[in-house]
């Protein structure tokens, strides 16, 4: 009986070892991944004791109230975890306290399903991970004659801005971020308070007057990936580029001399080479996480940026909110709350539809364009046959009239090597090894774009190190039939060199080449008659149609969900230069080997066209100190231009890279962006934080237990329909009979004035406006009545615009987006 008693005491002391031992068994097996979560209650920005709830007027940061809170916070999460998860299960990345409360966390699964049980969770997502969106563009919008002139030119342009940069950091050694000490900063900067992270290859004294904060955010990457000390510094360092490159089209010094393997040119200028650049290093080479990416944005409205550029976004939307509800979205908002301008990249999946990543009306996604400046480069075939086509090289001639002879790759076969042999490392010319050196010596190759390419295991890197081990005179890289046409991009090259992506145009190459080789009875090459010269590439010229909506530029309509639903949200918001743009670059280049050593880089995306705007709204910043970031994004749609320089509409490059077609708002956004008007639009439309909310609140399924967990607000005030947000645009996703929408403008100009109202309706449609005009005093407004009207049903959206005209000159455009569905 005792023993049997002894047993029975025994067991539940025994059922818990096995429950532990079962529990560590678990987190061992379990994937670790990493974690956001959202907690009830208030960040310091919004905490009731620091400032009222709803302001958006900075607060001291320094302040007793503001660093208590601060540390309530930090205990809070870390007194959480503690009483929630397994010791040893997890280990804790960032705790966000100014604009979010809440923290990401390195866990399993399974503590995670703990984490969201938990009272005081709001919410809890997954990290997506985050990825980068990858002159003459002054010119090209017109600054120096606009906003410079009246900003007293090039030397004042921006100054007394502060533009933050989530991004991979910067080189803070660019002459692009230069201090002139003849030439002192001289606005007051008393709204900022940054600091400067010092660490490998980025010292305190980085921090010049030009940048003037500097931080970077590991915790997350450092969980995610093994992280390579070679490249992946811990410091804001950038050994990408990218951040450099998006830095210095923003906000890079003016006339800086571009020079690139000896060439120069031309000089590169920031949109405005005066603001003051704050960076926030968040992408890595080796990984980027949106842990680090929110951290990056929580410090960066907590130092005081007047506007934040994300050329950066999440690989793909959350899974199980909304688009707008995912803690990358929600920290934008609490962005926009606290006053700041936000920008972000629409993303490069294009030309795919609703392809879009930025998604939420308070931040401006930004598509790219090309610009009228092209580098035609050609090839001289030996019977005067001209092939025009891309890449940034010096002549292969000398003198103009040596021609060279040409070797097609695979007739070069070293017979005896021993390095790959497979027919797409031979003829996409990647091994130097593979070939002869007696055949090509002093000749032009002819490399084909083949799997290699299309894989993305071959490069046109490895092409120019084949040419330099072997002595060519240059090479040729043509397209193949097999994969249709390619998209070249005119990269510097070390060597003479030419991309011919068109098909059409390999077909001209290669029967010619094939008239002039002899062959054996095998099929060997014996002889080689071919001769041609690859011409100058690297000189511009500025002929052809612009802008046109680059191929790769992701399209709307915007979504709500990752089921693809669509939004009545006007995505992209705008259109600026991001095609073939130079800015600066960062000499080692972990991710793009042609462009090691260099200091100036020619890329194109949506990351480049996004510090664009971000210049531009520091432009009007500058302008209209006290328009805040709703009025400046009103400013930027409503003075946009949907015209080319011919006059005509917008046209987009498409699937096929030789035709250009039709475009609409679902690609542009508002329009071309035009920031000499956009200082000066007449009237704005406002939408600030508390109408964000009634958005949200009015969305079709929307459960608004999840509203209040993301936001912290209660859905009082929904409005009648999601398109019933103020914005610069009307986007209805499915009309149906007849619906009346309000938008309410303000004149911001100096004067009063009458505007007379006209519309172009959308197809299907019929639009009533009233007032059909009206007079409007300074700061004063006026509400319009937009009575939409099913006329006939249509199968797409179509588009139209509400076009208001003043009688002192100013002309301020709502673009309409809808969908009729049904009488």
């Amino acid at each position: 009986m005792a023993k049997r008693s002894v047993i029975s005491m025994a067991l539940p002391f025994l059922s818990i070892l096995l429950s532990i031992f079962f529990v560590s068994i678990t987190c061992i097996q379990e994937e670790r991944s990493i974690f956001l979560v959202l907690l009830e209650g208030d960040a310091v920005a919004f905490h009731q004791g620091s400032r009222d709830h709803h302001s958006s007027s900075r607060i001291d940061h320094n302040s007793e109230v503001s660093k208590a809170h601060a540390k309530h916070l930090l205990s809070s999460h870390d007194l959480l975890l503690q009483n929630t998860l397994e010791s040893g299960s997890y280990n804790k990345l960032h705790s966000y306290k100014h604009l979010i409360n809440g923290f990401s966390v390195h866990t399993t699964p399974s503590q995670a399903t703990r984490l969201r049980g938990t009272q005081g969770v709001k919410l809890v997502e997954k990290d997506r991970g985050a990825k980068l969106m990858t002159t003459y563009t002054p010119q090209f919008i017109n600054l120096p004659e606009g906003i410079w002139a009246q900003e007293g030119g090039a030397q004042n342009a921006g100054d007394g801005v502060v533009i933050g940069f989530v991004d991979s950091g910067i080189n803070p050694l660019h002459p692009s971020f230069a201090y002139d000490p003849m030439h002192p900063f001289t606005s007051n900067l008393s709204h900022f308070e940054g600091a400067c992270e010092a660490g490998p290859l980025f010292p305190a004294s980085s921090c010049n007057g030009k940048i003037v904060s500097a931080r970077y955010f590991s915790a997350g990457a450092e969980a995610a990936a093994t992280l390579n000390a070679s490249v992946d510094f811990l410091s804001p360092f950038d050994a990408e580029g990218h951040g450099s490159h998006v830095a210095s089209i923003a906000a890079g010094n003016a006339g800086v001399p571009v020079v690139v393997n000896d060439f120069f040119y031309g000089r590169a200028s920031g949109m405005a080479p005066r603001a003051r650049i704050a960076v926030y290093k968040a992408i890595y080479p080796s990984v980027g996480t949106m842990a680090d990416v929110i951290a990056a944005i929580d410090h960066a409205v907590l130092d005081g940026v007047d506007i934040l550029t994300l050329s950066i976004g999440p690989n793909e939307p959350e899974e199980h909110t909304l688009t707008f509800l995912s803690l990358f979205d929600i920290a934008l908002l609490f962005a926009r709350k606290a006053g700041v301008f936000v920008v972000q990249a629409a993303g490069n999946k294009g030309p795919a539809p609703s392809s879009v990543v930025s998604f939420s009306p308070w931040s401006v996604g930004v598509a790219a364009c090309t610009t009228d400046r092209r580098y035609p480069a050609s090839l001289l075939l030996g019977n005067g046959q001209i092939l025009h086509g891309v890449g940034l090289s010096g002549p292969s001639f000398g003198n103009g009239s040596v021609l060279h002879k040409l070797v097609l790759a695979k007739d070069a076969v070293k017979i005896n090597g021993t390095s790959p042999r497979t027919m797409q490392y031979i003829e996409e010319c990647q091994h130097p090894e593979a070939l002869d050196p007696n055949v090509v010596l002093g000749s032009i190759i002819i490399c084909t774009f083949s799997a290699g390419f299309v894989n993305g295991t071959s490069t046109v890197g490895a092409i120019i190190d084949t040419s330099k081990a072997l002595g060519l005179e240059g090479f040729i890289l043509v397209a193949n039939p097999t994969y249709g046409d390619y998209i070249g991009e005119p990269i510097p090259f070390a060597v003479s060199g030419i991309l011919l992506p068109a098909v059409a145009d390999a077909k001209v190459i290669l029967q010619y080449y094939e008239e002039q080789t002899k062959r054996d009875e095998r099929g060997t090459a014996t002889e080689f008659g071919a001769v041609a010269a690859v011409g100058e590439g690297r000189v511009s010229s500025f002929v052809g149609r612009s802008p046109v909506v680059s191929r790769f530029s992701s399209r709307g309509p915007d979504i709500s969900d990752i089921k693809k639903n669509p939004a009545d949200v006007l995505k992209p918001d705008i259109l600026a230069p991001g095609h073939q743009i130079w800015a600066a670059w960062s000499p080692i280049s972990a991710s793009e080997p042609m462009l090691k050593g260099h200091s100036f880089a020619i890329l194109s995306g949506t990351s480049m066209a996004t510090p664009h705007v971000a210049g531009i709204a520091a432009l009007i910043k500058q302008y209209n100190p006290l328009w805040t970031a709703s009025m400046i994004a009103s400013a930027i749609s409503t003075t946009s231009s949907k015209y080319d320089k011919f006059g005509e509409h917008i046209l987009a490059e498409g699937y096929e890279s030789t035709r250009l077609l039709p475009s609409n708002p679902f690609e542009y956004g508002a329009g071309f962006v035009n920031p000499n008007s956009a200082i000066d639009p007449g009237l704005v439309l406002s939408s600030e934080y508390l109408d964000f909310i009634s958005f949200l609140c009015s969305l079709p399924n929307m459960d608004a237990d999840a509203i209040i967990a993301a936001t912290g607000e209660q859905c009082n005030h929904p409005f009648a329909y999601p398109f019933s947000l103020n914005l610069a645009s009307v986007t209805i996703s499915a009309l149906r009979g007849s619906v009346s929408v309000r938008r309410t403008v303000m004149n911001v100009g100096n004067n009063t004035e009458t505007y007379l109202a006209s519309v172009l309706p959308p197809n299907g449609t019929k639009v009533d406006l009233y007032p059909t005009s009206f007079t409007v005093s300074p700061l004063g407004t006026q509400d319009l009545e937009i009575q939409f009207t099913v006329i006939e049903p249509v199968e797409n959206f179509s588009f139209g615009e509400i076009v208001l005209t003043g009688t002192l000159n100013h002309i301020v455009r709502i673009t309409l987006s809808l969908l009729a569905v049904s009488v």
